[in-house]
């Protein structure tokens, strides 16, 4: 079969590492500190994908302004204390040099803040093979479609050949929005459901399937 993609976008959080039970962790401790009452873990799961202070606003929309920069602190002690040791999913470090040396372009669009992802594409080994970035502190957060846009336009790549790939509703919207194709995975923050919406061109389960499905397909 012919390859359809050149350039495939990468959601980090719950896509590569297995991070989302750490965010929510975060999150509902940090409600803890600033004696606000927990959200659940669905909720909480909800707003991953969402640069910190939108996930936040979206996440407890009646919390007083002065409070955010409070539970963003807290949140950011809990987190950046165990993010070096959060594991990629199985299959990611092998696949993810695979692909690039298969030939794809290969980008990360994330909810993340640049400091935060330089510290996991260090720790995971994975920076070598990402030839350009986007994070939520640098351009509009998902699921508006910048981080998408101007990867393409750093990459020279065609918006007909570029493929995202991600957890999240946020990931997969940001995808539509763009005009490009997506392909959701359902082991991360969001289930089914809150992805078939949003027109995946396939869900999968696992990384290992990503690969095969690219292997096959992209």
């Amino acid at each position: 079969m012919p390859k359809q993609f050149d350039l495939l976008i990468f959601d980090w959080d719950g896509t590569l590492m297995d991070s989302a039970g750490v965010i929510v962790d975060s999150i509902q401790r940090a409600c803890e500190d600033i004696g606000h009452p927990v959200p659940s873990e669905r909720a909480s799961r909800q707003i991953i994908g969402l640069g910190l202070v939108q996930a936040l606003q979206t996440l407890l929309p009646d919390l007083p302004e002065d409070d955010y920069p409070k539970l963003v602190e807290r949140y950011r002690h809990y987190y950046l204390g165990r993010d070096a040791h959060i594991p990629l999913f199985e299959g990611v470090a092998s696949g993810i040099r695979q692909l690039h040396a298969e030939g794809f372009t290969l980008a990360v669009a994330t909810g993340k803040s640049h400091l935060g992802l330089s510290r996991a594409l260090e720790a995971s080994g994975l920076g070598p093979w990402f030839a350009a970035t986007r994070c939520a502190d640098q351009t509009h957060s998902k699921p508006h479609p910048a981080m998408v846009l101007e990867l393409i336009d750093e990459l020279a790549a065609d918006p007909q050949r570029t493929l995202v790939i991600g957890d999240t509703s946020h990931d997969l919207l940001m995808a539509s929005n763009a005009g490009v194709a997506s392909l959701g995975v359902t082991y991360g923050a969001h289930e089914a459901g809150d992805l078939q919406p949003h027109a995946p061109l396939a869900l999968m389960n696992s990384f290992a399937e990503v690969h095969a499905w690219l292997d096959v397909n992209a």
